[in-house]
């Protein structure tokens, strides 16, 4: 090597100004982080001067084999036209011993953690930090990902905070949610799953095949994946899916142990894989579907059966009907399927059933689910039976020592409502129901059920319990002839209808008061035999507990309506109520037969608790050594019982005190106060002395606590009224914000 021989002696990645360009700016990592298909700077210091007669190569690799033919290894010279699969080099300025290159990826690059080296002559420089990210570019139009609308950009890729909705149909309320996919080691968890995925490098440049090995690798079930789904009710031996208010801590403690995180269930697989997606720079959202079918046969319909006092026969049905079900829609042009199911696509990594032998499904185009299309891949049966399948109801009655099935019932407008996510650049529901099915009942709904029918294998109308399959039953059965076919909605002759509704709101520690109303629109003397149950069950479907039942025979006369009351103490809701971990609903299943027709009528509902809100108003904010602290002042309708309990003085022993009744919502956000301000969130639900005004249970009986707390960004409170901890972050942030 002589002196003449051009060295490099330093890049800089130019990060600041790349990283704002890039629209990654927000990403917590030293290295730097760019889109593909987009132009990015470096500057080298040489050793002198750029000559013409120089040989000066950059070379880009990815993967533990890089090569020149497999596209994981580009050596870029800025005087060579040859292609490099799409990428590109300029000399922009040289100046002296300064030269700046600009660099454009191709916009269907790999994405992943690229190496950098710089080749001049005989000598290789590898700078220090050599790692530079290349994500999947929604502002890139060659790139397959592109999205147009920019406050579209903003919510499905940049916001990091959002809300998932939950409920049931007729109570809908959000959970704050903190994706955080910019946090620190985020970007390096999602770099890990890839890498876990096993995908060919050349598979990391479509995001169809991304986004579904994510779906599968959000889950644990099948390649020790992020999160372990829990739907028992028992979280000892980790953290109870309530508990979680965002994705930052279970990314980082998976990334750290290299371990399931437990424990999950829908909105929280689907809050990890939104983190996960718009990390990577798919656009991506949470979605929330009311009354959501799991069918798992993919017949397009859920078999429910009810015993003669109707009560759900759980133990039955393979099938079930959850309150609410949350996954996820990405946003790519589908260039493996015809023409015309670009768009958002359904993604689900909550492990229901398997797909292609693991715990994964989709991506799904939207379009293909509302038009019938379920020939399409991915799993495009079981999301569309998801939000349009049939419900049929069967009655199963015990006569002499056998069981006879008798078809009641098909609901075909029941499953699919409400379907929700964060509506764009505003905090609130967007529902988006009709982006997934026609109206209920429209002739193209009916179209798209007829469709989709079309494409199933021979089935028939028979219950598929684990029983009543594994032989031909024809007892009080339809008569079929092996074909798939469209369920109708019959409307009874008589005109009679019923409807369940609620006297009042329910609130824990109050009687349930039901009314079951047996409505005839039509002229006629009808007698009607009326049976119900009223059960505790998790969003799931489990029940919980049976409250109570109705059985009467009501008459109606013209057109006329009777109201048939059910009021349920709170004893007999109260103790299953406090020893649910989830969240619960009561439910009520209503069967009315006609006498004298054939005529058989149900109806169900699953009604919400309500708490009153806790307001949390932010008082004063003060930082000093110990950090940011915040003065507040909690109000709540709810009267605050005087509550027992005790932690040490870093909150770590913790012990609970016997709960009659179960907490309060105002009890809730004190305990929330004690898990931002106490290290090692408690496990149990008891109160702090390290707090006095927690230990008493209360600063007054009316429910208003004012008390300040040390503000921890990385804390893990329960369910907490979980806005608490967001509403205080968002309030630092305004309060620093200039001006």
């Amino acid at each position: 090597m002589t002196e003449s021989d051009l060295k490099v002696t330093n890049v800089d990645f130019l990060k600041s100004q790349n990283s704002v360009q890039h629209h990654t700016d927000a990403y917590e990592t030293t290295s730097l982080v760019v889109r593909r298909g987009q132009a990015f700077l470096l500057q080298l210091t040489l050793s002198r001067a750029l000559r013409a007669s120089d040989k000066l190569a950059l070379n880009f690799s990815i993967g533990e084999r890089p090569m020149k033919p497999l596209g994981t290894l580009m050596s870029l010279n800025p005087r060579s036209t040859r292609d490099t699969g799409g990428w590109h080099i300029t000399v922009a300025k040289s100046s002296g011993t300064e030269c700046l290159l600009s660099v454009t990826s191709a916009a269907d690059a790999p994405v992943g953690k690229y190496s950098l080296s710089v080749k001049t002559g005989s000598n290789v420089y590898k700078p220090e930090n050599n790692t530079i990210y290349l994500l999947f570019n929604p502002w890139c139009e060659t790139d397959i990902v592109f999205l147009s609308n920019e406050a579209e950009r903003n919510e499905y890729v940049l916001n990091d905070t959002g809300y998932i909705y939950v409920g049931s149909v007729y109570s809908i309320h959000g959970r704050p949610w903190n994706f955080g996919q910019f946090e620190e080691s985020i970007l390096d968890t999602c770099m890990y799953l890839l890498d876990k995925s096993k995908l060919k490098m050349s598979s990391r440049r479509d995001p169809v095949i991304v986004s579904r090995a994510m779906s599968a690798l959000v889950n644990s079930n099948d390649e020790n994946g992020v999160l372990l789904g829990n739907w028992s009710g028992k979280y000892e031996n980790g953290t109870s899916p309530m508990e979680w208010i965002g994705s930052v801590a279970i990314l980082q403690q998976y990334y750290k142990t290299k371990k399931p995180v437990g424990f999950g269930q829908c909105w929280v697989f689907s809050g990890v894989l939104t983190t996960v997606m718009r990390c990577l720079g798919i656009p991506a959202r949470s979605v929330s579907n009311f009354n959501s079918a799991h069918d798992t046969d993919e017949n397009l319909r859920v078999d429910v059966y009810l015993n003669e006092k109707g009560e759900k026969l759980k133990w039955m049905s393979v099938d079930s009907v959850w309150n609410f079900h949350v996954w996820n829609d990405v946003w790519m042009k589908r260039k493996d399927l015809p023409s015309g199911f670009d768009g958002w696509q359904a993604i689900d990594s909550t492990p229901q059933e398997q797909s292609q032998g693991i715990f994964q499904c989709g991506p799904c185009p939207l379009k293909a689910i509302r038009d019938g299309e379920v020939y399409l891949p991915y799993d495009s049966k079981f999301v569309y039976a998801e939000v349009n399948g049939d419900k049929v109801y069967w009655l199963v009655k015990e006569e002499n020592g056998s069981r006879k099935y008798v078809k009641l019932n098909v609901e075909s407008q029941s499953i699919g409502a409400n379907i929700s996510t964060k509506a764009v650049g505003q905090n609130r529901r967007e529902d988006i129901t009709q982006q997934y099915k026609f109206p209920e009942g429209s002739p193209q709904e009916r179209a798209s059920m007829q469709k989709a029918t079309s494409y199933l294998q021979p089935s028939g109308l028979v219950p598929r319990s684990g029983f009543g399959a594994m032989r031909t039953m024809s007892m009080g059965l339809d008569n079929v002839d092996g074909r798939a076919v469209v369920q109708e909605e019959v409307v009874p002759k008589s005109g009679v209808e019923l409807a369940i509704t609620n006297e009042k709101p329910l609130y824990p520690g109050e009687p349930i008061e039901v009314v079951v109303t047996v409505k005839s629109t039509a002229a006629g003397s009808w007698t009607v035999a009326l049976t119900g149950s009223c059960q505790l069950q998790s969003y799931t479907g489990k029940v919980d507990a049976s409250l109570g039942y109705i059985n009467e025979t009501v008459k109606l006369e013209g057109k006329s309506e009777v109201r048939v009351p059910l009021k349920i103490k709170p004893d007999a809701y109260m103790k299953a109520l406090a020893a649910a971990e989830d969240e619960e609903h009561v439910h009520v299943t209503a069967i009315a037969e006609i006498q004298g027709t054939p005529e058989k009528l149900t109806k169900e509902a699953a009604l919400s608790f309500e708490y009153p809100p806790i307001q949390v108003q932010v008082r004063q904010q003060t930082q000093d050594s110990a950090g940011i602290r915040v003065s507040a002042l909690l109000a709540s309708r709810a009267k605050v019982p005087k509550r027992q309990g005790k932690c040490d003085e870093t909150g770590q022993q913790f012990q609970e005190a016997p709960m009659s009744p179960p907490m309060t919502p105002m009890q809730t956000g004190l305990l929330g106060l004690h898990q931002l301000c106490c290290t090692g969130a408690p496990k149990s639900r008891g109160l702090c002395r390290k707090h006095p005004a927690l230990a008493e249970g209360t600063g007054s009986s009316s429910g208003v606590l004012n008390t300040s707390f040390p503000l921890l960004s990385d804390a893990r409170n329960s369910e907490v009224e979980q806005g608490l901890h967001l509403r205080l972050h968002l309030q630092e942030q305004a309060e620093r914000a200039p001006g």
